[in-house]
């Protein structure tokens, strides 16, 4: 997948893109056809940063609806050339999930755009997903012809049938194909079913981890073997020393730390930061000094996983560092600091901004720590990132500090938050967002009655909702 483009956030199709409110409320006044080709744009070309995590379906398919959108654009896209080259769930995914959504509300195009999709494209699987939790039964029943067809009829297609049946993440579909009254689809699928479980089972007898009576170095050296086939294995080789070592072991692990090999160095921080090891400090801090970027690495992370009140007195020292271990103590106060850290916590997130820009990683924890602390001077590089980022997730973190540092948030931000993309982020602005605005209170409404959203936004809703609302 390639890293997505996102526009400036002035326009139209760069507020789509991140999925904010001040989106849907642009489009809506734009032109049709220039707000349609914006749209079409996003759900064709992904614009998340990671599409598993951040939400768009919904915000786009509402959009859809109330721009009376069609679908002409998705099915060609659905459809072209190209879903036979590029296999990738990504290029399909937002589409499809779209569509789901838009048959919820009834949709008929959609529904038959998702049926045709899982009878001959390429991810059927995630069409058939999609169609598990919204078609009828006949409509899927429809479906397992076309779909079994997918895998021949010989010992290859039938393993990768019942690969299919196991990983699928709706069970409804095939539920309803065991059960078909033609044999021969009925008989398939049971078969797939039975070979599914069958498998799960066997892989469950052929562990390919630690074994019980390892010592500390088979433990270490299963990590190091991680790391020299591409993965990396020193967090659950730290949960497997906790197991294996002992009181007795401990120089041991110290030394792997000083002198080991990377897997060794990464599991014993690890081990030794779980264990609230009381030189763990002093050890991280010679890691991040002598050690390669994976260590370095591991370090930090196992700095970060401290909760001891010496761990937070280092990091006020810590944070002036120009380097990995100086973020991290960022971070450390902006989690776990006192009021007193307030000062220092501001200092690190213009620093993040400044350095790394609005989507800077580091950004996360900061920005939850400047509202958590209260800090009322950092409500300019909130907004700042909160306009800018590309991430909907950090937006809606930003969104909540805003809430609890910056006063204007009610009758600002939080207006445009109810048709933003995150739920999170819909709630946030569902119990703060000023009723003196007539679209704070037709949006209110309008999610209240909406099938589709989240309970915890409704339940935000409702708790606004009342004989003294003003009226539409």
């Amino acid at each position: 997948m390639f890293e997505p483009v996102i526009a400036p956030s002035g326009t139209l199709l760069g507020l789509l893109q991140r999925g904010r409110g001040d989106g849907t409320l642009h489009a809506l006044t734009a032109p049709r056809a220039e707000a349609l080709a914006a749209l079409n744009h996003c759900v064709l070309r992904d614009p998340r940063h990671d599409w598993q995590v951040e939400s768009r379906s919904l915000y786009y398919a509402r959009l859809y609806l109330d721009l009376n959108g069609e679908l002409d654009d998705i099915e060609a896209h659905l459809f072209s050339a190209e879903d036979v080259l590029d296999t990738d769930d990504w290029r399909t995914g937002l589409a499809l999930a779209v569509l789901g959504h838009l048959a919820s509300y009834g949709r008929r195009d959609a529904l038959e755009l998702l049926r045709r999709y899982a009878a001959s494209g390429t991810n059927w699987a995630w069409a058939l997903d999609e169609l598990a939790l919204r078609d009828d039964d006949a409509g899927l029943r429809a479906l397992a012809a076309p779909v079994l067809a997918r895998f021949p009829a010989d010992a290859e297609g039938e393993a990768e049938l019942a690969a299919a049946v196991r990983d699928a993440f709706e069970r409804r579909p095939w539920r309803l194909w065991a059960d078909d009254p033609r044999e021969s689809i009925a008989t398939r699928v049971r078969a797939a079913q039975e070979a599914g479980c069958f498998d799960r089972w066997q892989r469950q007898l052929r562990p390919h981890g630690p074994q019980p009576g390892w010592s500390v170095q088979a433990v270490f050296d299963w990590a190091q073997e991680g790391i020299e086939r591409g993965a990396v294995r020193h967090i659950a080789a730290a949960r497997c020393l906790v197991a294996v070592a002992g009181p007795e072991d401990r120089p041991e692990i110290v030394e792997a730390i000083r002198s080991g090999s990377d897997g060794a160095r990464c599991t014993a921080l690890r081990y030794l930061a779980d264990s609230n090891d009381p030189d763990v400090l002093d050890l991280i801090e010679a890691a991040v000094f002598t050690g390669s970027a994976l260590v370095v690495d591991a370090a930090v992370a196992a700095f970060e996983r401290l909760r001891s009140v010496a761990a937070v007195d280092r990091a006020r020292g810590w944070v002036h560092r120009p380097d990995a271990l100086g973020a991290a103590a960022g971070r450390m106060l902006a989690c776990r600091g006192g009021t007193q850290d307030s000062d220092l916590v501001l200092a690190a997130l213009r620093e993040a901004v400044r350095g790394e820009g609005p989507d800077a990683p580091t950004l996360w924890s900061l920005v939850d720590g400047a509202g958590r602390l209260g800090i009322a001077c950092a409500a300019p590089v909130l907004r700042h990132i909160y306009r800018e980022t590309a991430s909907s997730h950090l937006r809606g973190r930003a969104a909540r500090a805003l809430a609890a540092t910056d006063p204007s948030f009610p009758a600002g931000f939080a207006v445009e938050c109810l048709w933003d993309c995150e739920e999170s982020t819909r709630e946030i602005a569902a119990r703060h967002a000023e009723t003196g605005d007539a679209r704070v209170v037709e949006r209110l409404r309008r999610l209240a009655a909406d099938p589709a959203e989240e309970a915890e936004v409704q339940t935000a809703v409702r708790s606004r909702i009342g004989p003294d609302m003003p009226a539409v």
